[in-house]
């Protein structure tokens, strides 16, 4: 093994412990998180770390075959945030009075 080899590995295995603590991080928002857009934004993001972490995996087996399943969990991902936001800006529109009015809450 060469030092070039050694290094790469050392940098794919530190790029997959960031992952991993930004995934347990993440983890943390959704359970806690104070609003539902907040958790939403969260699941976003888990999204884009499933894929870095195919693309880890990719890089460390050398392998191009995870490049259409990666594309294909993009566009799920961004699918499913649209999804969400599309329902959050439903829900939180304000309601309209019979007066013409907006009611503020």
């Amino acid at each position: 093994m060469t030092t070039l080899h050694a290094v790469e590995d050392a940098l794919l295995v530190a790029s997959l412990a960031m992952i991993l603590v930004a995934g347990a991080l993440l983890l943390y928002r959704i359970w806690y998180g104070p609003s539902m857009l907040d958790r939403a934004v969260a699941l976003d993001v888990i999204a884009a770390l499933i894929i870095a972490g195919i693309g880890v995996k990719a890089a460390h087996d050398r392998d191009s075959f995870y490049f259409p399943v990666m594309l294909v969990l993009a566009f799920l991902g961004f699918s499913g945030s649209v999804g969400i936001a599309r329902f959050i800006a439903v829900r939180d529109r304000p309601a309209v009075r019979p007066d013409g009015r907006q009611d503020h809450r």
